[in-house]
């Protein structure tokens, strides 16, 4: 069953939250445990949810509480909406009752597209303020370390993290690296061990879900299938535009050129210039020269 379906069904429940807690203490590197989920406002329960997210109240392993967003998108104008989801997390539940509570904020990002130019699976992201002069980076006053449990002052700010799981085909060697081949494939094998995978092959079966849930999870596998496509027959069609365009462009300028090259041999003809010397100097065969000069 594909994860980004099952994270906002399945992985709600709190007799699954171990597999979210797999998910995240691998990643962070951390001994995390999910608290309860937190429900946004105006949410949409609908499969073309543009967020698709999941917001998770949990514990780090000093004990402290840390709210985490899964957000998993196929959306190729997605970039802005890293930092606005993760702006929208904030102000939804630190100004409020948790606003004492909450120590940081992750934001992660599970890609299911072709995202920018770059080698590596995973990327971090946070926020530093460093001296122009001195390049010192900022401190909290010591009160301010004492209450929020961090020394820099980047540290109080959401930290992003960009997963690339679309076409993993590489090995999976570390937990990290099993983690990410089932999130872009969907198949765990039974080989892996991971924190919260083999929960997650238990649980995420498609025959342990009832018939409702089944025909839910169906339709939006039809909705995932048809948007692939869609895209794909997009692609085709602007290739084929861009080659009739290219192709097009590309006879223009070679006739322009070819053009060029026959005014300058007849002017230099016309100078009295040997032949030989025109079809060197113009880059044309000695043949074609001598068809100008008997024109």
């Amino acid at each position: 069953m594909r994860f980004e379906w099952a994270i906002r069904n399945l992985l709600r429940r709190e007799e699954n939250f171990v597999v979210i807690d797999g998910l995240l203490s691998t990643l962070l590197g951390d001994s995390i445990r999910v608290e309860r989920m937190l429900e946004r406002k105006g949410v949409q329960e609908d499969e073309a949810d543009r967020f698709n997210r999941v917001d998770v109240l949990a514990k780090n392993g000093r004990g402290e509480a840390v709210i985490i967003a899964v957000q998993n998108t196929r959306e190729l104008d997605y970039f802005h909406w890293v930092f606005c989801g993760a702006a929208e997390t904030v102000t939804e539940y630190v100004p409020g009752e948790l606003s004492v509570e909450v120590k940081k904020v992750y934001f992660i990002n599970i890609i299911y597209f072709d995202l920018g130019r770059g080698e590596d699976r995973v990327y971090r992201g946070y926020t530093e303020f460093r001296g122009v002069n001195k390049h010192d980076v900022l401190r909290l006053p010591r009160h301010h370390q004492q209450r929020f449990r961090h020394e820099v002052m980047g540290d109080l700010y959401p930290e992003y993290y960009l997963l690339r799981v679309d076409g993993f085909k590489e090995e999976a060697v570390t937990p990290l690296d099993e983690w990410l081949s089932f999130l872009g494939t969907s198949e765990i094998p039974g080989t892996a061990t991971a924190a919260g995978l083999p929960e997650a092959r238990e649980c995420l079966r498609l025959d342990r879900i009832n018939d409702q849930e089944r025909k839910r999870y169906l339709a939006y596998m039809d909705a995932v299938q048809y948007q692939r496509s869609t895209i794909q027959t997009g692609m085709l069609e602007g290739r084929e535009e861009g080659f009739a365009e290219g192709r097009a462009e590309g006879f223009a300028k070679g006739f322009a050129e070819a053009r060029t090259k026959i005014a300058i041999a007849r002017k230099l003809l016309s100078m009295g210039m040997s032949p030989d010397d025109v079809a060197t100097l113009v880059e044309l065969t000695k043949e074609e020269v001598i068809r100008l000069q008997e024109q």
